[in-house]
């Protein structure tokens, strides 16, 4: 993941908008803040993003159901367990919801033992909302990941995008225009859509989000049910199971 002329040009292109919009500082601190290499990696087979969805359909409890649900699962002794029999995984985390309201709430972390995952997952569990009233940007929501891959330990077997929405894109450039325009070579993406919006976003997703081998969609039945959708989709993506990107 070394050439990065095509993700500089849209950035230089994000930073001229962002002049005119009297958003400069945001878009110079999403394009630029990550040193170009990579950090050293040690022995490592996953390196997995996880973005959870801020956007204006997401109210409060919703919120609030997303960060206890990605903590209580990490917590699950199947899923800690899962992360220790790999060897360790590396793993960060980000709220999104519109073009420039992207906020990095856990950069790249070696989980290696209980103690660093627990650690983790309390950090996810005491984030503060800094977003509520933008759209659904799910275009600008994978370039912001695309970008932090830069930043992303070197030698890892596998580079995982693990993104939560409740919702279609309806702002600003496409899932499609990112993938064009950011390094996703050797990356996937899966989903984990909170189902029951129309358009049907399990649908958008399938058809638009998802990129690379085995990549899937798991379905949460509302966000009642998010805790137990993530502790699902953790275990495959930690355990490297290919599935069909129409599994139900």
């Amino acid at each position: 993941m070394t050439n990065h002329r095509a993700s500089d040009r849209l950035c230089a292109h994000f930073i001229h908008i962002g002049a005119i919009m009297r958003s400069r500082e945001l878009l110079l601190s999403f394009c630029l803040a990550a040193p170009a290499a990579p950090a050293h990696a040690q022995s490592c087979d996953l390196a997995l993003i996880l973005g959870y969805d801020a956007s204006s359909s997401v109210d409060s409890g919703e919120y609030r159901q997303q960060l206890d649900g990605i903590a209580w699962a990490l917590r699950e002794p199947e899923v800690t367990e899962a992360i220790l029999l790999n060897g360790g995984v590396y793993l960060a985390a980000y709220e999104w919801s519109g073009r420039f309201q992207q906020v990095l709430v856990a950069d790249w972390t070696w989980l290696e033992s209980a103690q660093v995952i627990d650690r983790f997952a309390a950090r996810i569990a005491a984030q503060n909302r800094r977003f509520s009233k933008y759209p659904t940007s799910i275009g600008y929501a994978l370039a912001f990941a695309g970008s932090r891959f830069r930043t992303a330990p070197a030698g890892c077997s596998r580079y995982v995008v693990d993104l939560s929405g409740d919702g279609a894109h309806n702002d600003g450039f496409s899932p499609a225009t990112a993938y064009r325009n950011f390094e996703f070579e050797n990356v996937t993406v899966n989903g984990l859509v909170i189902a029951g919006a129309s358009p049907d976003p399990v649908a958008y997703y399938k058809d638009n989000v998802i990129r690379g081998p085995g990549a899937f969609v798991e379905v949460a039945d509302g966000y009642e049910n998010y805790a137990v959708a993530m502790k699902r989709k953790l275990l495959r993506e930690i355990g490297n199971r290919l599935v069909s990107s129409f599994e139900p």
